[in-house]
């Protein structure tokens, strides 16, 4: 990420200010280990994706070491419409029967998933993408 290449152009002193108001933050989680839960539905402005990773990216260059768990709920309702399944909710949460769980799988481990690798990467991030049924990571 080029800060010269912003929209927006701010002066040196403007800068300064942020990076100012900033270190005791960056002193706080430099090191440290934050979980950031990226919902499914703030993923489907491109825009704002694109501010979201490169947000991310910016996290991991001061020191914090970024751990990002994603939904992808819009994406699921799609590909199950693609393939002639209505989804199905109850009391907010989708009922999932076998199907439903390879949908499922499918689009958040292999399309959302490695996508949001990528992007990471692009910024210049470094990033791997792993799934709960990884190593029995999530049971």
């Amino acid at each position: 990420m080029d800060i010269n290449n912003l929209p927006i152009k701010i002066t040196n002193a403007q800068r300064a200010e942020v990076l100012t108001q900033a270190l005791p933050y960056i002193r706080k989680y430099n090191g440290k280990v934050v979980v950031i839960k990226y919902g499914g539905n703030a993923m489907i402005n491109e825009q704002l994706k694109e501010q979201v990773m490169e947000d991310i990216v910016l996290l991991h260059l001061i020191g914090v070491k970024v751990v990002l768990v994603h939904g992808g709920g819009p994406e699921i309702t799609d590909t199950l419409k693609k393939v002639g399944k209505e989804s199905v909710f109850v009391d907010g949460l989708r009922v999932t029967d076998e199907e439903t769980i390879g949908v499922v799988q499918m689009v958040l481990a292999g399309k959302i998933n490695k996508s949001l690798v990528n992007k990471l990467q692009i910024n210049g991030g470094k990033a791997i993408g792993v799934s709960g049924l990884d190593g029995h990571m999530i049971e």
